[in-house]
């Protein structure tokens, strides 16, 4: 059984086509496909159910995919032993993240990373129509090895998260809303406002559903955007109103941030990796390096 055959059938899993996994792994689908044959001869069993619309794993699969990323694992930290005695970090870190949210400075963290570490491969991911979900999905599946993704009132499960930042939200309304000279507001009071807000999967956006659930109410959401910096551009233009973190509300007189007092809107920004994968060295690493990037 080969490496690279485990690789492919990893990869083909967590794309969940044959096609995207060739194009993810830089070699032609019929390579993919071929890898994949002589995996399911050795095995004498079938690993994914294939159709025009969608590949699937089986059952036998389903059975393989822990254990394939387990032996990837395992000669990742071979190499890595080996590495080490060279005392140079190298491998490859994929991390996942968030975007317009604040908290901690991305850009910086990655440059420090690669000017002390250049022979590692770094690539970034953001959060795609799925947010953290999405993100955490991602960590499961062994798309990225870390991410930097919201937490709300419940944590997600097969994750190892720690709290970097909260992340504190306002409502935000247009200039010229007739809550736009007030300080305070609480949910029943805008209920029946017009709403912007992200997709579902995102923290801010469990966290504002889990609110008006827990005060019994009900909103219309008009509008949804992957972009909390988007989100606060739409409220500009009166588009609607939105429930957004501080950092997003812009600043000056087009958009007045008000607190909420009648329910807790708060979540906050985590690091994580996946409790069933392995934390690579060049991964740890980069979470070590994180508290100094950390905003005020």
């Amino acid at each position: 059984m080969e490496l690279r055959h485990l690789e492919y059938f990893v990869t083909v899993a967590a794309e969940r086509s044959f096609t995207r996994a060739a194009n993810r792994l830089h070699v032609v689908q019929s390579a993919v496909s071929a890898a994949i044959a002589a995996l399911e001869r050795e095995l004498d069993a079938t690993l994914f159910d294939r159709s025009a619309q969608r590949v699937s794993l089986t059952e036998a699969g389903e059975a393989l995919l822990p254990q394939a990323r387990a032996t990837l694992d395992a000669a990742e930290a071979a190499r890595e032993a080996v590495h080490d005695v060279g005392r140079e970090l190298r491998g490859t870190v994929v991390v996942g993240c968030l975007t317009g949210v604040g908290g901690i400075d991305f850009a910086g963290l990655l440059g420090e990373f690669r000017t002390r570490h250049p022979r590692v491969g770094l690539r970034l991911r953001a959060a795609t129509w799925n947010g953290s979900a999405g993100l955490a999905r991602s960590l499961v599946d062994g798309e990225i090895d870390v991410a930097f993704l919201g937490v709300s009132r419940r944590p997600f499960p097969n994750l190892r998260t720690r709290m970097l930042v909260p992340v504190p939200q306002v409502l935000a309304v247009p200039a010229g809303h007739p809550l736009a000279g007030r300080e305070t507001v609480t949910l029943a009071e805008v209920a029946d406002e017009t709403f912007i807000d992200c997709p579902a999967g995102y923290a801010n956006r469990t966290t504002n559903d889990q609110a008006f659930g827990a005060a019994g109410l009900t909103r219309q959401i008009a509008m949804e955007v992957a972009d909390v910096t988007v989100a606060a551009e739409f409220v500009r233009h009166g588009l609607g109103v939105a429930i957004l973190p501080v950092r997003s509300v812009p600043p000056g007189p087009d958009v007045t941030a008000l607190r909420v007092t009648d329910q807790s809107l708060d979540w906050a920004l985590h690091a994580a990796t996946a409790t069933g994968r392995r934390v690579s060295a060049a991964a740890s690493a980069l979470l070590t390096m994180v508290d100094g990037h950390l905003l005020p």
